[in-house]
């Protein structure tokens, strides 16, 4: 077993036009000042980190990881999100994710993804010029408007979406695995990796592949009503992240797992700073430390209700504390009787 490290925090949602978070090296001090000692770093347009600066560019790479060293803190992922969820899009979100790109490449669903994919293969090149061992993204959905099975699905829609899935990923994950990066797909609504069944689908579909990882976020098992402590007994071996964050699902008889397309205050499943929700941290950090999960704990804080500041304030206390430093002993080991292998088949009337 080994201790996980943490905690860190996810930046993507405090980076903003005011400070401390306009500039890394302001919102690293800020960071710092609570207690976290990692940071994952968002990419894509705006972003404090440029991966194609990264993936040509070691004095960049160590220029950005210096300005964080100078306050204490470890990059501990780039987070590519923006970018996979561009890999592939179902023509009824083209409006919606167009904004996720570059400006030169939007309105133009066939440029869009080819630029999605050479930001995650630069985002390879950069984690490894990092000396990062995972990297954090979205799968992207081709399925999803067909979530649900009215009307009728033709035979083989899903196999198709899925195999074509599998086609556009599998030149990125050969990608990672030679950089040496495992690729932690988070398991979110809206991508056709939602949950444990797609992506058994999708590892069948890139043949088993060493790089295509997981990135084990609670909250949104609890909005789906999915065993989250289950599913660390079914996929510890693929968990290669970890978002630490909390929710609840309060169901009526007015509004359940759907929502009622409902904002995110009167859902009854939402979002929730640590502590707040329902999600039980001391199961998920014990079977974390027992199965060997060898990554960090980050916070990633989204609440329809409380500050974003004192989420995050909040938020180092909270993991830190749940963090358990494993032990290198047996608990019983003060009882050894020491026996020797002759012993032992004496005892057993060998």
């Amino acid at each position: 077993m080994r201790t996980l490290k943490g905690p860190g925090i996810f930046l993507a949602q405090f980076v903003g036009p005011e400070p401390p978070f306009d500039r890394l090296d302001t919102i690293a001090a800020w960071a710092a000042s609570l207690g976290y000692v990692g940071v994952q770093l968002p990419t894509g347009p705006g972003a404090f980190f440029d991966v194609e600066k990264g993936a040509e560019s070691q004095a960049y790479c160590d220029d950005i990881a210096g300005v964080l060293a100078e306050h204490g803190l470890q990059i501990t992922e780039l987070s590519t999100h923006l970018q996979g969820q561009l890999v592939a899009v179902h023509p009824a979100y083209d409006a919606l994710f167009d904004g996720f790109a570059a400006p030169e490449v939007r309105g133009r669903p066939q440029a869009r993804q080819a630029w999605a994919v050479s930001q995650l293969k630069a985002a390879a090149k950069a984690s490894r010029r990092l000396g990062l061992d995972a990297h954090a993204t979205f799968s992207g959905a081709l399925a999803w408007p067909y979530l649900y099975p009215w009307p009728q699905r033709p035979a083989g829609l899903v196999e198709e979406a899925f195999a074509e899935l599998g086609r556009r990923w599998r030149p990125i994950l050969d990608a990672f695995d030679e950089a040496g990066v495992d690729v932690c797909y988070e398991i979110h609504p809206g991508e056709d990796l939602h949950d444990g069944a797609t992506y058994e689908r999708f590892l069948d579909e890139v043949g088993g592949h060493p790089r295509a990882c997981l990135l084990y976020d609670p909250s949104h098992f609890v909005l789906q009503q999915l065993d989250y402590l289950d599913y660390i007994d079914r996929y510890h071996e693929r968990i290669r992240a970890f978002h630490v964050k909390d929710a609840e699902f309060r169901p009526t008889g007015r509004s359940g797992v759907y929502g009622g397309y409902q904002g995110w205050v009167d859902r009854p499943g939402r979002f929730r700073s640590l502590g707040d929700g329902q999600v039980d941290f001391g199961a998920i950090f014990s079977k974390l430390a027992a199965y060997d999960y060898p990554g960090w704990a980050v916070l990633e804080w989204e609440c329809a209700i409380k500050h974003p500041e004192d989420g995050a304030r909040e938020g180092a206390p909270f993991i830190r504390d749940h963090i358990i430093r494993v032990t290198e002993r047996a608990f019983d080991d003060f009882a050894a009787s020491g026996v020797d292998a002759a012993r032992n088949r004496q005892i057993l009337g060998l």
